[in-house]
């Protein structure tokens, strides 16, 4: 390994040496204050477009592969005055001057505020969602705002797919490292005031890990780089069965040399979910033999508190110093009563179990970023390191009281199991890139990167049976895991007139080493596992016109999914007597092949196919043994995704515009089972739409929905779900809005499902939560912009994948 490594490093370094002088084409850069401007490049002595280009997230925008010659720059944006440049002399590689485009009516004073963006926008190798686009977004928190984006599913489990496949998410271009429960609370303390946009990516360039199958759902949060004082405060008030809070205060501070951000959120969850099981047991020949029927009314109240603060210190036009504190506190109790009815084949009455389940859960992060970033020259070669350190600390203590009672009412036993499960988690991450524009317009990027993960998990069980106190070593367990990945990447885009290209090839080196230390009744077990891999990705994409504004595109990728750390741990973790989850340290990672194919047409419709294929593709396992659920996760074999999706915009007049996301997609899985062989396929489709009005001066009303059709996933078949929202939002002045959202206004969100392939035994579940909520959302804007700000940002390092599953 070390001379694979060695190797990489010798080769990255003669690659970011690499200069050449050669000019035979130039570049013309600039920045403008309105992200999603539209900057056209014309010739300066006919008016002839030559080129198009939109500013990214930055403001940025960049022409390349231009002949000597004189242009005139044209800027559009909804909301501004046009713009257009004075005479443009390029006999070589310019940076234009800031452009400040102008907002068209209503001048704010000590305000700047952006035109409003499209929802979706396409790139060459990812689509931009833009969340403040949605009204009915107000008040929503990162996971509301990921279930209402295009493609994007949640299961009833927190499993998150994007046209039909698992992602990994990314804040900021890092990994939360985080899976399950455990993510779902970590994307409800981001409050919607705080993300600018969603990059979703089916196949990530080779910058980014190549670790999960279905892509990256990278998260933008907002960053001001205006100079002097400035932020707002976004506050909203969440009226469903119970009623919720969620609270947001931004600020940024930019003097000289020096800036300064923070964030602050809060959010006061107070939900349910009405879960009804149903389990029907036959004899081997068929006949059914027993039921169980098991009703649980989960009640959930916690407190999310996140905070980060960042400072940037810029010692030089050229050089950025940073760092970056991230802190998050989530203390929750959830209650449950559970009510567990036995009958037999004439569905009379056997038995009833009555439980009072009770988990209090403490989950602490703290994250510490050091960052700096050195550009050479402008517009020229770049640096950027970054070191990170993250700390989770999780707690749960769990309790479940069960009393047994006989067909006529009186009690036949009772036991309580009571459950104590702290966990520690450090990662360590560094990474090195660097990035060098040549003279022919071709980008070379290249980069080394680091990471080493330490897991310690324990579980402490103890059952109460009769007033005596034993362990119960069945349960009780103690998991340590520790994970090194090495990597190296280059990455390289070309542009010319009609195409554009990037290819990369990204190498990945993994050792892993899992220790079960046992107890009395279990022995030690223990595994040790390496393997390399490279991932290649490519991108092609062809302009049809001369305005850029329809294009093909086709790309292909090649990704690996690890196991989460405590899928590998094999002891059981109860949710309740009847039903438990255990890891497979037997779980090997799985490889996909992922190609996708685009056509956009106008800048606002784009159709698009996919197919993926995986190898020992790892899925949710549900096995039956003696009445007991058993859910482990397994290498299920062959796993195949076919997407076909359309997106689009259409604005017939200014106060009325419609956009839309249709998909249809087909997964088919097969696999050696429990139950013997296992193949099923099954086609669904996915529909949202979105309504927006405007009636009049700062006012808008939106109406949007979802369906889904029902989902075939290897042993699962989820049931429709559907639901319409509506939203209402004026602009009070300048710098105060208010909005008023109703979502799931009909009630129609639940889900409900059932499991095959099971020994014996046919399932079936339903589950409600409160998801008809209505919102009240205001939103203060403070502070005075000031234009002229420095150019410069740190970027943050990519790290491995979240992966750190409750």
């Amino acid at each position: 390994m070390r001379k694979i490594f060695s190797t990489c490093l010798v080769a990255w370094l003669c690659i970011a040496s690499t200069v050449t002088n050669a000019q035979q084409h130039f570049d013309l850069r600039g920045k403008i204050n309105a992200t999603g401007a539209s900057i056209f490049l014309l010739k300066a002595k006919d008016s002839l477009l030559v080129k198009t280009a939109i500013a990214d997230s930055l403001g940025i925008y960049h022409f390349q592969q231009l002949a000597a010659g004189e242009y005139i720059l044209s800027v559009t944006m909804t909301g501004y005055q046009d713009y257009r440049s004075s005479l443009i002399n390029l006999r070589q590689n310019k940076t234009m001057d800031d452009i400040v485009l102008i907002i068209s009516a209503g001048m704010l004073n000590n305000v700047t505020v952006a035109a409003q963006r499209p929802y979706v926008q396409q790139k060459i190798d990812r689509t931009i969602i833009n969340p403040e686009a949605l009204i009915s977004n107000a008040g929503s928190t990162g996971l509301e705002i990921l279930e209402k984006a295009p493609g994007v599913i949640i299961d009833p489990n927190g499993g998150i797919t994007l046209k039909g496949k698992g992602v990994t998410i990314f804040i900021d271009d890092k990994p939360t490292y985080l899976s399950g429960a455990d993510l779902q609370n970590y994307l409800r303390s981001l409050s919607a005031a705080r993300i600018d946009q969603l990059e979703l990516m089916t196949n990530p360039p080779a910058k980014y890990d190549a670790a999960g199958n279905g892509g990256v759902i990278n998260i933008r949060t907002k960053r001001s780089k205006l100079k002097g004082f400035n932020g707002g405060i976004t506050l909203n008030y969440i009226q469903g069965k119970y009623g919720k809070t969620n609270d947001n205060f931004n600020f940024n501070f930019r003097s000289g040399k020096l800036n300064i951000s923070g964030n602050l959120s809060y959010y006061y969850n107070n939900a349910f979910t009405d879960l009804v099981i149903n389990r029907h047991f036959f004899d081997a020949p068929g006949v059914l033999r027993s039921n169980f029927i098991q009703s649980s009314f989960i009640r959930n109240r916690g407190n999310n508190y996140l905070a980060k603060i960042g400072a940037d210190y810029y010692v030089s036009e050229k050089s950025t110093v940073g760092i970056n504190l991230t802190g998050i506190y989530n203390p929750s109790n959830t209650i449950t009563p559970v009510t567990s009815l036995f009958t037999n084949a004439s569905d009379n009455a056997d038995s009833t179990i009555i439980a009072a389940n009770a988990q209090h859960r403490s989950f602490r992060n703290a994250g510490v970023n050091l960052n700096f970033r050195h550009e050479y020259k402008k517009n020229g070669p770049a640096l950027s390191a970054d070191l990170d350190y993250l700390n989770y600390r999780t707690s749960n203590d769990q309790s479940f009281d069960n009393r047994s009672y006989l067909a006529n009412g009186s009690l036949k036993s009772k036991d309580l199991l009571t459950g104590f499960l702290p966990a520690h988690i450090n990662i360590y991450s560094g990474k090195v890139d660097y990035e060098h524009p040549l003279a022919n317009g071709i980008k070379l990027e290249t980069g080394l990167k680091a990471s080493y993960t330490h897991t310690d998990n324990v579980a402490d069980y103890f059952s109460t049976i009769n007033g005596t106190i034993s362990p119960d070593y069945d349960k009780t367990n103690h998991f340590i895991y520790k994970e090194n990945i090495y990597a190296a990447y280059i990455n390289g885009s070309k542009e010319f007139k009609r195409f554009s290209f990037q290819a990369g090839l990204r190498l990945e080196n993994t050792m892993s080493d899992g220790h079960q230390l046992g107890n009395v009744q279990k022995p030690d077990s223990a595994f040790r596992r390496s393997y390399t891999s490279l991932f290649p990705t490519a991108y092609i994409q062809y302009k049809t016109d001369t305005t850029g504004r329809n294009t093909i595109s086709l790309n292909y990728g090649r990704r690996i999914d690890r196991p989460y750390y405590q899928s590998l741990n094999p002891f059981l973790s109860p949710l309740d007597k009847f039903t438990y989850y255990t890891g497979n340290p037997f779980l090997r990672p799985s490889f996909s092949d992922n190609i996708g194919l685009q056509f956009t047409y106008h800048d606002k419709y784009t159709a698009g196919f996919e197919y993926s294929r995986t190898r020992d593709d790892v899925n949710e396992t549900i096995e039956i043994v003696d009445r007991i659920y058993y859910s482990r996760p397994g290498n299920i074999g062959r796993y195949t995704v076919l997407t076909f999706s359309l997106d689009g915009t259409y604005e017939p007049v200014k106060w009325f515009s419609f956009q839309f996301h249709a998909e249809v997609t087909q997964r088919h899985a097969v696999s050696n089972f429990y139950t013997g062989k296992l193949d099923t396929k099954g086609t669904f489709t996915f529909l949202r739409p979105i309504f927006t009005f405007k009636p009049g001066k700062d006012w808008s009303i939106q109406l949007d929905g979802g369906y889904q059709s029902k989902i075939t996933d290897a042993q699962f078949v989820i049931q429709d779900r559907k639901r319409i929202n509506a939203a209402i939002s004026k602009k009070l002045s300048s710098a105060a809005t208010m909005k008023l959202v109703v979502n799931d206004i009909f009630y129609m969100f639940g889900t409900r499902g059932t499991i095959n392939n099971l020994a014996n035994t046919t399932a079936n579940w339903t589950n409600w939560f409160d998801s008809r909520t209505a919102v009240f959302s205001f939103t203060y804007r403070f502070g005075k912009a000031i234009s002229g700000q420095r150019k410069h940002d740190a970027n943050g390092a990519e790290s491995e994948q979240n992966r750190v599953k409750n």
